[in-house]
């Protein structure tokens, strides 16, 4: 079954795919997905502030940002597999009303406790976002339509974590006093009643199908595994990694047990949460889902370490720190709609020649930061870090097209959860080993700022070289797949007899 075909699957038919309002639609989860998305970074830069203010210890704020993290990885897969049976439009209202009474209670917060439960509410809230955006546009679109809308899904993925810290700076820098910090969460309210408002009128409304009962020992088995390998990161700051380490086994052994009750649910034509013919009939779907996670390794912490690096080591105000990324994100904007469009024709190829050109760009970033005076280095690594932009605009909005787009309509949402899942387990490792090594080089050096930027960065590289590896693998099976596939041809005949 080819994949216009399937468009219609579970859907209400290809009626969703050619509704005239789509696109319209479509910009109203981008901009739910990247309010989403932009919490998860935002925070950090106001986190002394809020610590000031609420008199909190600086490992209970840290749950702002952590818990968030958390809560948001545990219900993605949930989240979509209740999207493919209650409906996509219901959960997305539902989730973005919930967030945006979540943002509210953040803002008011009176004490650090009530933050951190609005927080873990609220990143559960995205959690049940996330997945619904991927599969509306399964949903919505069809054909080179689909690469085109998920073109500027990645995009929205790629800039909103890359942005985060410049949007919190300046939301700081215009909210004068030590309240300022409230409007990091208040500025979610407005925007995201709007979105509420405008999804209503414009989300496909689709007949919902058989009720079908939710695989609950799966979603505890995914659930526990997840959380068993996410709290030794949670709490990497304050020595998780050394006392929890024990729960990366443990964490291993149940998606081990989740992946044997899967695959014995789907061998009895039951409803499994994630179907294991996902990584073993979808064409792409488990190269993409391995690379997004490997490759979020090294591009979530990364953000953490230049941040560090830029108002530890060079004295920045948050504001300026974030500024100094900004060409990253530019040039990740501008590239992840412009391989949206390239990616039914260049395939895998892409995210190839992304991969080398986002790990040119922070390769020659980390020597510039190593080695460049202090007063002019922001400016000399700018260049750099806009070709590094370039590639990861062909690295994740692409990805995220050829790992979803032959998978059917009817399991979108739990395919979209999974994939987002690896890639906030790649960001959660991401954010704990990089900050991580970060620390250790400064204290072997004596607070060498520099060598221990470009030491973390060239961490980050490995990641995103073992990501190149998974790319390039992708690509030689697809080339020795089309050879099998191209029909022989006598030296008589002519070229065109053998086009398509």
């Amino acid at each position: 079954m080819d994949t216009d075909a399937r468009a219609g699957e579970g859907t209400g038919g290809p009626a969703d795919a050619a509704d005239a309002r789509r696109w319209k639609a479509l910009w109203v989860t981008l901009a739910t997905g990247f309010m989403s998305l932009l919490d998860v970074t935002i925070v950090a830069v106001a986190l002394p502030s809020m610590q000031r203010d609420l008199g909190a210890s600086a490992a209970s704020v840290q749950w702002v940002v952590s818990g968030y993290a958390l809560t948001f990885a545990l219900v993605l897969v949930p989240a979509g597999r209740l999207g493919d049976a209650m409906g996509r439009r219901r959960i997305f209202l539902w989730a973005l009303a919930a967030f945006v009474a979540c943002s509210a209670a953040a803002g008011a917060a009176p004490t650090v406790a009530w933050l951190v439960v609005a927080r873990l509410v609220q990143g559960a809230c995205a959690g049940c976002l996330a997945p619904q955006n991927s599969a509306l546009i399964q949903q919505m679109f069809r054909g080179a339509e689909r690469g085109r809308a998920f073109g500027l899904f990645g995009a929205t993925v790629g800039v909103s974590s890359a942005v985060g810290p410049v949007v919190g700076g300046l939301i700081l820098a215009l909210a004068h006093g030590a309240q300022g910090w409230r409007w990091i969460f208040y500025v979610n309210v407005p925007v995201g009643a709007v979105a509420l408002l405008l999804g209503i009128r414009l989300l496909p409304r689709v007949a919902p199908g058989r009720r079908e009962r939710l695989d609950l020992p799966g979603v505890a088995l995914l659930g526990a595994g997840v959380l068993s390998l996410m709290l030794p990161l949670v709490f990497a700051e304050t020595g998780g990694l050394h006392r929890l380490w024990w729960l990366f086994l443990a964490g291993l052994a149940l998606l081990a047990v989740f992946a044997r009750w899967e695959q014995r649910l789907a061998a009895r034509d039951g409803r499994p949460l994630l179907d294991p013919r996902l990584l073993t009939s979808i064409r792409g779907y488990a190269p993409g889902a391995a690379l997004g996670a490997l490759y979020f390794v090294g591009f979530s912490g990364v953000w953490l370490v230049f941040a560090l690096f830029f108002q530890n080591g060079l004295g920045f105000e948050p504001l300026r720190s974030g500024l100094a990324v900004t060409p990253f994100a530019i040039g990740s904007a501008g590239a992840a709609v412009v391989a949206g469009r390239l990616v039914e024709r260049l395939g895998r190829l892409l995210t190839v020649c992304g991969l080398v050109t986002v790990m040119a760009g922070l390769g020659a970033t980390a020597l510039i930061l190593r080695s460049a005076p202090s007063d002019v280095v922001a400016w000399l690594a700018a260049p750099a870090l806009f070709v590094g932009g370039l590639g990861s605009g062909c690295v994740i909005s692409p990805n995220v097209t050829m790992t979803l787009r032959d998978v059917p309509v009817r399991m979108a949402g739990a395919a979209g959860g999974a994939l987002q899942t690896g890639q906030r387990l790649g960001g959660a490792v991401g954010t704990a080993a990089l900050p991580g090594l970060f620390y250790l080089v400064l204290a072997a050096t004596g607070k060498d700022y520099r060598s221990a930027v470009a030491l973390s960065v060239g961490c980050a590289l490995v990641a995103l070289l073992a990501s190149l590896v998974v790319a390039v693998l992708d690509w030689h099976r697809d080339l020795r797949g089309r050879g099998r596939r191209r029909p022989h041809k006598a030296p008589h005949e002519h070229t065109s007899a053998n086009r398509g």
